[in-house]
């Protein structure tokens, strides 16, 4: 049986009070949407269509190229952006799952659930209602004598006896698909000018076609997203999935309820995250590691059995071994080698330091190679830039750079060389060689002539 999916996306969400697109607001890092496609990606093959309308080109731009897109031009309501699909979906699905941007907390295996039940299911619907007692806004769901739906009443429109009830719609479907698209013309316009995908349940079962609803046992998962309040309770719950997951695994957090790891985020295990950590995007951090307190971590590989203290670090690659901080700053295109250390204001951009490296504090050094065992004194500074151009720096291996040396690019240092305190050096220095002063010369001899 072949199931397609739909994701509503027009809306704008003029309660969030912003410019920006609903399903577009992050949680947890990534926008919210994005974990609804993605369980649907979980569950099914086919690609997701996601209905845009406002701000239809940034939510296209932000969800990229892996799921179909069919516009609603004027938002006229849920099963008006339905209709918008058929031209994509019919005649090519069996059951068509129906599920909105803002509920990010619904999981795959939910959603496999709802699917399984419209499978054994003689009529043409199976919802998903939660039982709470905040309805949010959530109309309400009446059930029969036999247990299926009858209607759902929205709270606007509910009595006070109706108020009471504690089931609740949480708009998440699956329908059959050939019935969906005869049945979705015959929805009539609402008082407010819009056409609602619930009129669904009146019209099956007018055809006496049982609505059968499937109650989520974690009723967490039907927070959805209507404003700034929603969104940051659904944010704190989305990082205790994560995080409790991550501790399954063998992830030591010593305050979860401080510990901001985003979804995509890898950590091996017996390592160490310590409070008011934000780990974010591609990261891939290695077992035996402890990271923070203090630290800011974006899509950047940590290798194992590394120490890091209060750091910012951003594209970047770090080795095994490698220890840096308090207060070190790694930008994009920084690769740390093994072993290397890294003290205090320390800042590295797209560099490469070779394993045993040692750079001292106060100490930026960019568009450079660092050969194996270097010791970097602290202050040391590489003046790549010359004001149109990045120009490189080259240090050979087991050479000495002296406390407060200003290496002006382009310059290349040869192995085994040193440079004294406070140099500036200018020009390249041949392997072997000290330099000293401003600008940096080779140190005479004591009995040279």
């Amino acid at each position: 049986m072949k199931i397609a999916a739909i994701v509503l996306a027009a809306g704008q969400g003029t309660r969030m009070k912003s410019n920006l697109p609903k399903v577009l607001h992050p949680l947890a890092g990534q926008p919210m949407i994005q974990y609804v496609i993605d369980a649907v990606h979980t569950v099914i093959n086919e690609p997701p269509v996601v209905v845009v309308g406002y701000g239809a080109e940034l939510v296209k731009q932000a969800v990229g190229s892996g799921v179909r897109y069919a516009l609603q031009d004027k938002q006229l309501g849920t099963a008006h952006a339905v209709k918008t699909v058929r031209p994509l979906l019919e005649g090519h699905a069996d059951l068509v799952l129906v599920l909105n941007g803002d509920m990010p907390l619904l999981t795959p295996a939910t959603i496999e659930k709802l699917i399984v039940a419209q499978r054994g299911n003689k009529g043409t619907i199976t919802m998903l209602t939660v039982i709470a007692e905040d309805p949010r806004g959530f109309g309400r769901v009446l059930r029969g004598s036999d247990g299926m739906v009858q209607a759902i009443i929205e709270e606007a429109h509910a009595t006070p006896e109706q108020l009471k009830v504690r089931e609740l719609n949480v708009s998440a479907y699956c329908i059959t698909a050939n019935w969906l698209w005869t049945t979705l013309d015959r929805i009539q316009v609402s008082p407010k000018g819009e056409y609602y995908l619930t009129d669904l349940v009146a019209l099956s079962n007018a055809e006496g076609l049982p609505v059968q609803a499937l109650v989520i046992e974690n009723p967490t998962e039907a927070v959805g997203i209507n404003n700034r309040i929603h969104l940051a309770e659904a944010d704190a719950l989305m990082r205790q999935r994560i995080n409790a997951s991550l501790m399954l695994s063998g992830v030591t957090l010593i305050d979860p309820d401080s510990t901001y790891i985003g979804p995509g985020v890898q950590i091996g295990r017996d390592t160490t995250i310590m409070p008011n950590t934000y780990l974010r995007g591609k990261t891939v951090i290695g077992e035996n590691c402890v990271i923070g307190p203090n630290t800011i971590i974006e899509d950047t590989q940590v290798g194992n059995e590394c120490t890091i203290l209060a750091s910012v670090l951003e594209g970047s690659i770090v080795e095994d071994n490698v220890s840096m901080g308090p207060f070190c700053h790694l930008r994009k295109g920084a690769h740390l080698g093994k072993g290397v250390h890294l003290g205090n204001f320390g800042e590295v951009k797209d560099s490469y330091l070779a394993p045993g490296v040692k750079m001292g504090h106060f100490s930026y050094i960019g568009n450079a190679t660092i050969g194996e065992n270097v010791n970097i004194g602290a202050g040391t500074i590489t003046c790549n830039y010359d004001g149109v151009r990045k120009n490189s720096t080259e240090i050979g291996a087991n050479a000495f750079i002296g406390s407060d040396t200003m290496l002006v690019a382009p310059v290349k240092i040869g192995e085994g060389s040193k440079t004294g305190a406070g140099a500036v050096v200018t020009r390249d220095v041949p392997p072997g060689t000290v330099v000293v002063g401003v600008p940096a010369r080779p140190l005479r001899k004591e009995n040279s002539g």
